[in-house]
Parts: C-alpha cells; sequence; structure tokens
C-alpha cells in the first residue's frame, strides 16, 4: 500500500548544493510542502538563497531553520549528517522526519538515529542524482525525474515513517527502493565509487603521458571520464566511510584487469574476445539515463 502523498506544512534543507537545492525546486513544483526553509552555513549562500522563488526563508541559524519542520532533507558532506541531526534536534517538533541524500548509510543511519534519539525519526535515503557538478546553482527541479533512490530504514524505524519518506521521494520523480543500510553501501561500493575510482585513475594516468594526446580523444575517453571532474573532498570522505566494501570491489575489479592483461600478454584473444563480450552484454542492460 502506498501512502498518499500530502503536503508538509515545512520542509527544512540543511546544506543544500545540487541536490539539496535540487529537492526544494522540485518540492516547490510539486506543492509538497507549504513552506520551504533552507540554511546554508556561508551567509553570502544564504542571502542568495532568499531571492529565489522556490525558498520562503533561510535564516542564519540551523535551530531558526529546523523550528517547525515536519520533514527535514540533510544535503551535507556524508560525514557532518550526524553532526547537523544533532544541532537540531532540540529545534525540532516531536515526530518530525529527517531524511538526507549521503552516498554511504551504514554508518550515517546509525549515527543520524543514535543523534536525534526518541526526539525525531531518521529515515537514509539516497537518490541517484548525482553530477560532477557541484553548488545550487547547478540545482534543476527536474533532476529526480526517472532516477532510482535508496530508502535505508533500520529495523527499528517504524514503517509509517519509512513509508512516509519514500512517498515524499516518489513525489519529486525517483523510483524508490528499499533495502539496509549495508546493502545499500554495497550496492553503491559497486556501481557508483568503483566507477569514481577508475575514472580518476584512467585519468591519473593520462595525466603521466603527453598533456597534448588529450587534444585527439574522442567520445570514448570523455564519456568514460565524464565523473573523473567531481569534487576530490567530497569523494575522499564517501569512499573513507565506504572503505570495506569500496576494498571488495577493487579487488573483483582488479582481478578482471589482470586477467585481461595476462591474456593480452600470452596473445590468447579468445579470452579478451570473451571479457569484450561480457562486458557489452552488461553494458546493454544498463537503462538510458532519464
Amino acid at each position: 500500500m502506498t501512502a498518499p502523498v500530502t503536503a508538509f506544512a515545512q520542509l527544512t534543507l540543511l546544506a543544500p548544493g545540487l541536490l539539496g537545492g535540487s529537492v526544494a525546486r522540485a518540492a516547490r513544483d510539486a506543492g509538497l510542502a507549504r513552506r520551504i526553509v533552507l540554511w546554508a552555513r556561508r551567509p553570502e549562500t544564504r542571502a542568495a538563497l532568499r531571492g529565489q522563488t522556490w525558498c520562503d526563508a533561510a535564516p542564519d541559524t540551523l535551530e531558526e531553520a529546523a523550528t517547525g519542520a515536519s520533514l527535514v532533507v540533510i544535503a551535507s558532506p556524508v560525514d557532518q549528517i550526524a553532526t547537523l541531526a544533532a544541532r537540531v534536534r532540540p529545534a525540532l517538533p516531536a515526530g518530525a522526519l529527517v531524511t538526507d541524500v549521503g552516498s554511504v548509510k551504514a554508518e550515517v543511519c546509525r549515527a543520524a538515529a543514535d543523534a536525534l534519539g526518541d526526539r525525531a525519526v531518521f529515515v537514509g535515503a539516497h537518490p541517484m542524482a548525482g553530477s560532477e557538478k557541484t553548488g545550487w546553482e547547478h540545482s534543476r527541479a527536474d533532476l529526480f525525474q526517472g532516477r532510482a533512490c535508496f530508502i535505508t530504514p533500520r529495523p527499528e524505524t517504524p514503517p509509517a515513517a519509512v513509508e512516509t519518506v519514500a512517498a515524499f521521494w516518489r513525489a519529486l520523480g525517483c523510483r524508490v527502493s528499499a533495502v539496509s543500510p549495508a546493502m545499500h553501501d554495497r550496492i553503491v561500493a559497486h556501481i557508483s565509487h568503483l566507477p569514481q575510482l577508475a575514472a580518476s585513475a584512467l585519468c591519473a594516468t593520462l595525466a603521466g603521458r603527453d598533456p597534448g594526446w588529450r587534444e585527439f580523444a574522442g567520445g570514448g575517453l570523455r564519456d568514460t571520464t565524464r565523473i573523473a571532474g567531481s569534487d576530490p573532498g567530497l569523494w575522499r570522505t564517501i569512499l573513507a566511510q565506504n572503505r570495506a566494501e569500496v576494498l571488495a570491489a577493487l579487488d573483483l575489479y582488479l582481478r578482471e584487469l589482470q586477467g585481461a592483461r595476462a591474456a593480452l600478454a600470452g596473445d590468447d584473444l579468445t579470452a579478451v574476445t570473451e571479457l569484450l563480450e561480457r562486458g557489452r552484454a552488461y553494458r546493454a542492460g544498463v537503462a538510458p539515463a532519464p
């Protein structure tokens, strides 16, 4: 049973960058909140947000932003989510819902739930709608249309809270799947964190060659390395928090690369072709971008 989507009295976004700003824009377009409040650490960012039609207020303090919030979306880097949850806890109405957009879930869900205690309910979320671009200036109301979104409740999370948060993300345009925080981290280590490292490693490898070679690059290099343009500081935090699962994914990838090298060195073109065919078959099953 899917709960109907009703407008929240107040939606509060903390630390809005690309994702947080897009949540605010999409929620305004979909009529999901009667009041949308944003808080950013920098005064100049708060001043700029006050001029946006999808922002009703951008107060100077976290406490002001959290006061009266029915739903809080924390859009900060993953290592700051629990800290922000703890800071807003005293100002939240009893029973408020808190979610996030973090790329790592096991530690975040545990720490954020502990930080909120019995004051509010935390339901982890991760919309797979990122980009190499950062900042609320790049946010879009349609960013989540057709995108996958993980909901990562813990065993003790109230089902009603889980369904309310899931319905919110569906209303923003997401295809929602519920998995455990640990399973989420295993999945994204393979489909998101490993590709980031692979793209960055490829660019780092090419950086040691003649820089002029890049002028001859075609679409293959651009497509393969697009995400290498992502924020290194952001990814450093993500990789550190999902270290064990990323290492396991890297081991599998290195095994494939080592096998390809051995096959090519041994002139085993049958094995090389088999690798290319397996890769092609998997790629054919990846859905095109919405």
